[in-house]
């Protein structure tokens, strides 16, 4: 086969596998919003959003308390995660020895490979037990539990990811700063991480993602009360968790809600990730 064959023959399928991705959104995005728009016309947008009471059996239907509990368990999770991820990531990529990068390397690759429910076992066995020893008279499970163990696995992605974003960025930027007094410190702090910041913020965009779509590990942590938390020791339910709770046994109407529930977590996510690409743009 000549290379012009071979060209041709890999940009076709490169190609195909790139409409195939395009169809695969496609086809959910109609599915979703399909089911979901008559569905939130015959609830009423205005009663289905920001009506707080849940109650499937008389066919009551408001999500406030879920929209307000998905976005303060990111927000916590992410108020965790990012600090501690960049940092680590900074460390592997500039400061930690071969030898013990060999080590600590292949342990966060790991972390990222662990399932939700393991996850959701560790915070059942270990976090809130801890939270309701500190805590008296609280249960453990709540928003804090729920927001600590999403913090935790959003970290691999937000440490890979950054210390790619940092190991690509010249190591003319770091001497450049050594040569003109600053410390190691500051050389990868104001230097480097200005110019690996596409990348990181990439890794934050991955990690809201991953932190608004969990549900398993959440469901088993959070206390899962239809409530809209007025501290972190609350139990709350976020959208995710509503949808697997719930949809094993739902019919009819109900089940239509929860997939509406899935479009609104979807356009969350689209938002996030749209407002995150605005500010990424707006910083270059």
């Amino acid at each position: 086969m000549s290379n012009t064959l071979k060209e041709r023959f890999f940009q076709f399928l490169f190609g195909l596998c790139a409409l195939v991705s395009i169809i695969a959104v496609l086809s959910i995005c109609v599915f979703l919003f399909a089911n979901a728009i008559p569905t939130i016309k015959t609830i009423g947008i205005s009663d289905y959003l920001f009506e707080t009471y849940w109650n499937y059996e008389v066919e009551v239907f408001g999500i406030l308390t879920m929209i307000v509990g998905s976005l303060c368990v990111t927000a916590l999770a992410i108020l965790f995660g990012v600090p501690l991820g960049v940092l680590s990531a900074i460390y592997l990529s500039q400061f930690c020895s071969m030898r013990l990068k060999r080590f600590l390397i292949p342990a966060v690759e790991l972390l990222g490979a662990i399932p939700s429910v393991v996850y959701g076992f560790f915070g059942l066995v270990i976090i809130v037990p801890f939270l309701s020893t500190i805590f008296s008279g609280v249960s453990g499970k709540s928003l804090l539990a729920a927001s600590i163990i999403l913090a935790i696995m959003i970290l691999p992605t937000i440490i890979l990811v950054s210390k790619s974003a940092i190991d690509s960025v010249p190591r003319s930027y770091y001497e450049g700063a050594l040569a003109l007094g600053a410390s190691s410190e500051r050389s990868v702090i104001f230097a480097m991480l200005p110019a690996a910041k596409s990348g990181i913020l990439a890794s934050i965009i991955l990690g809201v993602g991953r932190a608004i779509g969990e549900a398993m590990a959440v469901v088993m942590v959070a206390g899962n009360q239809t409530q809209i938390p007025t501290s972190l020791l609350d139990g709350v339910r976020t959208l995710t968790t509503g949808i697997v709770l719930e949809m094993g046994y739902s019919t009819g109407l109900h089940r239509d809600v929860l997939i509406a529930n899935g479009v609104v977590l979807f356009v969350f996510i689209l938002l996030i990730n749209l407002s995150f690409n605005a500010l990424k743009k707006s910083k270059h």
